[in-house]
């Protein structure tokens, strides 16, 4: 039943992005309400689904794919709904992409780490925060990505062939930096709880994450305080947030990749 979940929720996602490019190629018009229902049923049968895979009488499996499946959940929510405000056709295909892959591989390769949460909920609190905060910067990491090419389009005087889809540059720059503040605050939240509810946070095999998070936390402060006071904007905000964005992925999932999939 979970591989049947699995498979019709990769359908359902790949029906939006369907329904999304032939507009983003050929300067169509894209159905909102379409793209809109796909994600949804796609959504229902991908929680359906995690709550299944990590939920179970033995604890919360928290492995690898699970998490990284549950961060594609959340980031697509998110930006499902916000599609509903904004022009966001350029990053859904991408972001509905890895949702799908990620479920695809959390059901076919499934994989075990096992947490008692509901004994610790400091550390709940601690992981919660940690995927908002992780699921938040990504998107802002997105959103840098999508900023630097609709900058270089512009400045390749492509403008007047810009597509009608695609959202404005200032528009996209204000969101930006709205999601990096949201992600940055909720980051600063992971690190305090961190430090006071996680006790071996520093051992041996669990400094990397720390002290990544921590540099990541230094990246995206020095990007806002060079935003609001210096004026920051174009290519630098882009390798400051995707380098943020690659820090923290390193620091939550470089590890337990290696220990999880490279070698079982």
């Amino acid at each position: 039943m979970d591989n049947l979940f699995a498979v019709a929720a990769a359908i359902l996602y790949s029906l939006a992005i369907a329904t999304i490019v032939p507009g983003l190629l050929h300067q169509t018009g894209i159905r909102t309400k379409t793209v809109f229902i796909s994600a949804a049923f796609a959504l229902t049968f991908h929680v359906w689904l995690l709550s299944d895979l990590i939920l179970n009488g033995s604890g919360q499996n928290l492995s690898i794919l699970n998490v990284a499946s549950l961060i594609s959940f959340i980031i697509s929510v998110v930006m499902s709904f916000a599609m509903l405000k904004t022009r966001l056709w350029f990053l859904l295909p991408v972001v509905y992409s890895f949702a799908a892959i990620n479920l695809l591989a959390a059901a076919f390769l499934p994989s075990t780490f096992i947490t008692h949460l509901e004994h610790d909920p400091k550390l709940l609190i601690h992981i919660s925060l940690a995927l908002f905060s992780y699921s938040t910067l990504t998107i802002g990491a997105l959103y840098a990505i999508q900023l630097a090419w609709l900058d270089h389009k512009l400045k390749a005087k492509k403008a007047l062939v810009m597509n009608p889809n695609l959202p404005p540059l200032m528009m996209v720059e204000r969101q930006l930096f709205k999601i990096i503040l949201i992600g940055t605050a909720l980051l600063t939240g992971t690190l305090l709880t961190g430090f006071t509810f996680v006790h071996d946070m520093f051992a041996q095999g669990k400094a990397h994450k720390g002290i990544l998070s921590l540099i990541a936390w230094v990246i995206y402060s020095i990007l806002l305080w060079g935003h609001y006071q210096k004026g920051w904007r174009g290519r630098k905000v882009t390798w400051f947030a995707v380098a943020g964005a690659t820090l923290l992925t390193l620091a939550y999932f470089g590890s337990r990749f290696v220990r999880e999939i490279i070698l079982t």
